[in-house]
């Protein structure tokens, strides 16, 4: 990848503010949803999708693309508008979130939505289906990527490591997984529900390199990815390390707004702290 300019890393910043806005709007009209692990996954999805992967909106279905599954499922509102601000569909359609036949379910539907590659939801699957896409591009002989993001609480269920496991066996170097470590899940923090730490000693001991990063930097998520690219006989795992209900003052770090959406105060509040980020990111670029 390019060394990008200042220039044009305030932009992918700016992005992701306004990816942060809309999913403030569509929890705020759908009056249910996930705030907390959509707003702290939104700056991987912005190196992902604006600069790392090979995609095409236009050619969704294209053989060699790159492939993203979220397997945090419950996170699809982030997914949503960056798929709408990368062109896959209207923006206009992330207002009918979570309603009667729209294209945006609650969770991730690949037959509903374009851009998205799998069903997801039920947690611990998504590293699964990822190394499946993984081991066929390698028996295909096709070139592309496939990028998977868990949440960390996720990584409690055994699944997880039976796929880490066969991703190290079968030397997936084409598979890229992220976990969204931002230390709560439903039931709260992750270290009193069932300790993860050491995440990176764990992945590690699995066969897997690893990176661990501040997971808001999107200069160093980009660099990660690169070197991930680089790193050929095994698989990669980025460690994010992210707040949860990143860019909400009163969301940040707080358990609960994991799967509560605002209320008209709290969406009105969230929308100004993030217009005046907004407004000051534009500044900078003038």
């Amino acid at each position: 990848m390019k060394k990008l300019s200042q220039k044009e890393l305030l932009k992918l910043d700016l992005i992701a503010v306004r990816i942060r806005k809309h999913i403030i709007e569509m929890l705020y009209q759908a009056k249910s949803g996930h705030p907390g692990g959509s707003l702290s996954a939104v700056d991987a999805l912005v190196a992902l999708y604006f600069v790392h992967m090979n995609h095409n909106p236009k050619k969704p279905n294209d053989p060699n693309r790159d492939r993203f599954i979220l397997s945090k499922g419950h996170a699809a509102p982030a997914l949503y508008a960056t798929l709408a601000e990368s062109g896959y569909f209207n923006v206009k359609e992330l207002g009918k979130l979570r309603k009667i036949n729209s294209i945006l379910q609650g969770h991730p539907v690949c037959t509903s939505t374009p851009g998205v590659e799998a069903s997801t939801g039920s947690l611990g699957h998504g590293l699964s289906f990822s190394n499946g896409v993984a081991l066929a591009g390698k028996l295909d002989k096709k070139d592309y990527k496939v990028y998977c993001m868990m949440g960390d609480g996720e990584t409690e269920e055994g699944q997880v490591w039976e796929a880490a496991a066969v991703a190290s066996h079968y030397k997936l170097d084409n598979i890229t997984a992220m976990i969204d470590r931002n230390y709560l899940q439903i039931d709260g923090n992750t270290e009193d529900v069932l300790k993860l730490e050491s995440v990176k000693e764990r992945w590690s001991s699995f066969g897997w390199h690893t990176i661990e990063i501040e997971g808001h930097n999107i200069k160093k998520i980009l660099e990660a990815l690169d070197q991930a690219d680089n790193t050929k006989n095994k698989p990669t795992m980025i460690i994010l390390n992210t707040i949860k209900g990143k860019g909400v003052s009163f969301m940040e770090n707080n358990v609960d707004f994991h799967g509560v959406p605002p209320n008209q105060m709290e969406r009105n509040y969230a929308m100004e702290e993030l217009t005046q980020l907004e407004i000051k990111l534009e500044a900078q670029l003038k």
